[in-house]
């Protein structure tokens, strides 16, 4: 590869010789590359998801509600397996012109209603099921302040740290500097919260915990992108903290269990259809 600095083209033009990991799936393009009807189970609620941090947001809140005792929250969760292209089916992109995990289908109303991106799947459920999410203005406002803090922040951790620094085909020092730099501020940002308060709007455990958890209590954790080391993350005492208090919830260690295909088999479950699936 040429030491020259990269001059831009007049116009850009893909090239598919380059990307690194998940290069096969990125293209300048929406819609969908082939015709595929997408399964349906026997739950009104049809997940369509794989366990990627966004994933779990998803998985998780369900087994939360379910540990609650809402039963209407069942659900069926189908894998889509994004690296061989499952999510440019015709069938999920009707569901999500955005061709990204996870997409639901809620089949308890006529017709049924598509939910798509992770935050607003956490919200739908959350207000649809009236749990994690406070009823007053104050601490809804404060909740729904940290999900949408992960919804705008994960892209600078995932698409901009975790690809440099983890994915990219060559390492190279000006981006995982910046985005690095960026992934330690958002930690102090979280820290100075959790500093002051139990969870991060406040007393209570929400689905903003639950959003931001997903990524950022998994990295410190060391379960995202092998760099809790590197950022030196337990530094972040009070993040460190609070992830571990809710990585311990039963119904989170279900969740991360959902459509999960890769790890200690014991922690897969690539589909899951039913509460006995988790057994």
């Amino acid at each position: 590869m040429s030491n020259a600095p990269y001059v831009p083209p007049k116009v850009w033009r893909a090239d598919t010789s380059v990307g690194g990991n998940f290069a096969s799936i990125n293209r300048p393009v929406a819609g969908p590359t082939h015709e595929k009807v997408l399964p349906v189970g026997k739950h009104p609620l049809q997940l369509y998801s794989l366990a990627t941090p966004n994933g779990i947001k998803v998985t998780i809140l369900l087994e939360e509600l379910l540990a609650l005792g809402v039963s209407e929250a069942q659900y069926d969760a189908w894998l889509i397996r994004i690296n061989e292209g499952d999510q440019f089916s015709s069938g999920f992109v009707d569901i999500n012109p955005n061709s990204k995990i996870p997409a639901l289908l809620d089949h308890s109303v006529e017709p049924p209603i598509r939910v798509f991106e992770s935050g607003s799947i956490l919200l739908y459920l959350a207000e649809k099921f009236g749990h994690f999410i406070p009823a007053e203005p104050a601490g809804r406002t404060e909740t729904l302040n940290w999900l949408f803090w992960q919804m705008g922040a994960a892209p600078y951790l995932g698409g901009g740290f975790g690809h440099f620094y983890a994915y990219a085909p060559e390492k190279f020092e000006y981006p995982i500097n910046r985005f690095t730099m960026e992934a330690k501020r958002q930690l102090d940002v979280l820290d100075r919260r959790l500093a002051e308060s139990k969870y991060l709007a406040g007393d209570s455990y929400t689905i903003a915990d639950i959003a931001v958890w997903s990524w950022y209590g998994k990295l410190v954790r060391g379960d995202l992108y092998s760099a809790a080391e590197f950022l030196d993350a337990q530094s972040y005492t009070h993040v460190q903290r609070w992830a571990e208090t809710i990585a311990q919830r039963p119904a989170v260690i279900r969740g991360t269990r959902v459509n999960r295909t890769w790890g200690d088999e014991a922690t897969q479950v690539p589909e899951r259809h039913d509460a006995a699936d988790l057994d």
